[in-house]
């Protein structure tokens, strides 16, 4: 199947996919989600490690204030 073919595939009612056109959209469906999936979870480590940064600023300022008597 030509990539033209598969690309002027529509779902319908009326027109069955091959096996060969289910198969490359379950293949392009898969790699989407696992990049889609990727980006997402390096996205959550990229803010927890700016939560981090910030709440050890805030310990950090707590922990001086209270070791030089300005509680």
């Amino acid at each position: 199947m030509t990539e033209k073919e598969m690309n002027s595939y529509r779902f319908s009612p009326y027109q069955e996919p091959t096996d060969e056109m289910l198969e490359q959209i379950m293949k392009e469906v898969a790699e989407e989600a696992r990049e889609s999936n990727r980006k997402a979870t390096e996205e959550h480590w990229a803010r927890m490690q700016q939560n981090i940064l910030v709440k050890q600023a805030k310990w950090s300022e707590k922990i001086n204030a209270i070791v030089h008597g300005r509680e």
